[in-house]
């Protein structure tokens, strides 16, 4: 996101349960890939440069990074925004204009079924 009032307030929504790092532009974004491995990309539409789609196509053509998961958090909420989106296959599309609670508890619930997930993988191997 490139909006610094936003990113206050999301990472102070985010601190206490998620070590949370900001970048403000999607090459930022590919650059911090490049060395770090986070569990969910919070990624916004509307960005200089590079597009939040454009990055995702370029997440998802790295073998390294692809299966990073990203949820799209973003104030685009026109039908074409949201299916040019849908069609790269995020893990959620969120609005900015969901409240405090809504947000966290979409983030918390990614996290709770990924980790399900992963038990159960674990478990079909034994």
């Amino acid at each position: 996101d490139d909006d610094p009032t936003f990113l206050k307030m999301m990472k102070g929504w985010l601190d206490s349960d998620y070590r949370v790092t900001i970048v403000t532009s999607g090459m930022q974004a590919l650059m911090y890939l490049a060395d770090n491995k986070p569990d969910l990309i919070l990624l916004d539409y509307e960005m200089p440069v590079t597009s939040g789609p454009q990055v995702l196509e370029m997440i998802r053509s790295e073998t390294k990074v692809d299966h990073v998961p990203v949820m799209f958090l973003t104030g685009k909420g026109d039908k074409e925004s949201v299916l040019k989106v849908l069609s790269l296959k995020p893990d959620g599309y969120l609005l900015k204009s969901l409240n405090r609670e809504q947000i966290l508890d979409s983030i918390y619930e990614f996290f709770e079924k990924r980790h399900a997930a992963e038990l159960g993988a674990k478990s079909s191997w034994l």
